[in-house]
């Protein structure tokens, strides 16, 4: 690990890159639980981590998706009550939110699924928010007992 490292600082060095002490962590891909341990190169402390973001999604060291599921479903909250004032709208069609849930709402909930391994519990989660998305956008339905 700390010869990679030393390349990677090596190889920056000739771009005339630097490798910032305080970003870079390192993260091990393992399903045993270790220690988090730190690296020592060239007098500089590079720590581990077990989870990190990149460009939105959620990597973690035992490749499990439950924390970026969390996270996609908090994010697709967030949407929607960031435009809860036009699902809520008498003025605004029915066929306009439909639009607005599956161009902003959808999207963000289900970034980056395509590299996502599905288990019958996280495709459950995501029919729960999305059909609870969708019940409070149209709203409850009225029942006609007709006996």
């Amino acid at each position: 690990m700390i010869d990679t490292f030393k390349k990677l600082k090596n190889i920056s060095l000739q771009f005339g890159l630097t490798v910032n002490e305080n970003k870079t962590k390192y993260m091990k891909g393992t399903r045993k639980e270790t220690q988090l341990e730190k690296l020592i190169v060239d007098n500089k402390h590079i720590d581990q981590v077990r989870s990190f973001s990149n460009l939105g999604t959620i990597v973690n060291g035992n490749n499990t998706l439950e924390e970026e599921i969390r996270e996609r479903i908090a994010k697709g909250n967030k949407a929607f009550y960031a435009n809860k004032v036009l699902f809520k709208s008498n003025l605004v069609s029915w066929k306009t939110k439909l639009k607005l849930y599956w161009s902003v709402i959808r999207p963000t909930a289900v970034y980056g699924c395509e590299t996502w391994v599905l288990k019958e519990s996280i495709i459950k989660r995501l029919s729960v928010f999305e059909w609870k998305i969708l019940r409070k956008i149209f709203g409850p339905t009225k029942e006609t007992n007709d006996i």
